[in-house]
């Protein structure tokens, strides 16, 4: 058998399977089993920042798996203590860290955090918001086709429309201990926070005694244009958590504590792989390679030369184009699928964030010539209306 009919044979029922197999990659391409180029707009969901098979960071995965793997954080390690500080160096006012394995996680953990901190129970989240599927996290997410499955879930959670300050004011209470965003939504259509916003959603927490926690798992290192994408609003939030592109690919996640998060003592919370000696290894490497490669410059620059592009194409399937960054939606005026598969019959790997939002996540290492080869694709793929093309084949 070959490795799509082994994965469908075995498979758990929870994934799509795609009809070809990738083995490899390098830089923002992917080669499938038949030797096939993809130019890669996903980055495995917005993990591979740095792209796929960076250099520095599979020396530091072979040099630290030779020496440590794995070592529970109650006993110090080098790479750890490197972590902690190159990380905490990059988000001033958030001085401690802990180290988990995914984004969801990380979620998980600033919840549990904000109802220490402030002995209340109530978290407040965004209407599109996507902040994982552990039961905590999936909670503060909005899309019911992940939550009515599992549902009842946690109480408490409150849900406000993005970008709308009247009912954030009115979501945050006295029984609030965090309101929970992301600064640039993805799985919900990818639509950057308004600086009126984000500034008004600080005030308010600080005024009522909430905590403002900021998900940078899929914004995070240097996908919009700074490091992380709420410094681009002139706010520290009390916690920000991160993951996907932290370890250049390996698992990891980790949560950023800022001065207001307190009563955290030794058990009331672990993970048995946070902070390993080999994932702290890759994001050391991961970070140092985003620095010294300018990656949210280059970030800032190669979004703006994408949407420039993707605007003058002025299709009239595409609503709007929007982002922030390489992270980048367009929106259409009809269902996302075909377009979706088309786009990979030409080699090109997109995602989806909705029903009718292309989102392109591209590692930031992608060259303008990858890029002009993305809008190429695009621009004949969207120049086709699917639906239209539907209707008549029905008819006749």
């Amino acid at each position: 058998m070959n490795i799509i009919e082994i994965e469908n044979k075995h498979t758990s029922g929870l994934y799509t399977k795609q009809n070809f197999a990738i083995v490899r990659g390098k830089g923002a391409s992917l080669w499938d089993s038949d030797g096939n180029e993809y130019i890669d707009c996903s980055s495995g969901h917005g993990v591979a920042n740095l792209g796929h098979a960076h250099p520095k960071v599979a020396a530091a995965v072979a040099e630290q798996a030779s020496k440590l793997v794995t070592l529970f954080e109650t006993f110090p390690n080098d790479q750890r203590a490197a972590l902690m500080e190159k990380l905490t160096a990059l988000t001033p006012g958030l001085d401690r860290v802990f180290f988990c394995n995914s984004g969801t996680e990380a979620n998980e953990a600033a919840i549990k955090f904000a109802r220490l901190s402030t002995g209340r129970p109530g978290i407040v989240a965004a209407m599109r918001g996507f902040h994982g599927r552990t039961l905590g996290s999936l909670s503060a997410t909005w899309n019911k086709k992940y939550r009515e499955p599992f549902e009842p879930l946690v109480p408490e959670y409150t849900h406000f429309a993005y970008n709308n300050i009247a009912a954030l004011e009115k979501a945050v209470t006295d029984r609030t201990a965090a309101v929970l965003l992301e600064p640039v939504q993805g799985e919900g259509g990818v639509y950057p926070a308004e600086p009126a916003f984000l500034q008004a959603a600080r005030r308010i927490c600080d005024e009522r005694g909430a905590l403002l926690v900021m998900d940078e798992v899929q914004s995070g290192f240097g996908r919009t244009g700074r490091m992380f994408a709420y410094q681009h609003y002139e706010i520290v939030p009390d916690m920000v958590c991160v993951a996907k592109s932290l370890a250049g690919g390996i698992p990891m996640g980790a949560v950023l504590l800022g001065p207001a998060v307190t009563n955290l003592g030794p058990g009331l919370h672990g993970s048995t792989f946070g902070g390993n000696p080999l994932s702290c290894a890759a994001a050391v490497a991961a970070l140092t390679a985003i620095q010294e490669e300018d990656l949210p410059r280059q970030a800032a620059e190669k979004g703006a030369y994408l949407m420039e592009k993707l605007r003058a194409l002025n299709l009239p399937t595409v609503r709007e184009v929007r982002g922030l960054g390489l992270m980048v939606g367009i929106e259409l005026k009809q269902k996302v699928a075909p377009y979706i598969k088309a786009l990979q019959e030409k080699r090109i790997i997109a995602l989806n964030a909705g029903l009718t939002t292309i989102r392109l996540l591209p590692p930031l290492v992608i060259t303008y010539q990858q890029l002009d080869a993305v809008v190429a694709a695009l621009a004949e793929v969207l120049a086709t209306d699917f639906e239209t093309e539907k209707r008549n084949q029905a008819d006749e």
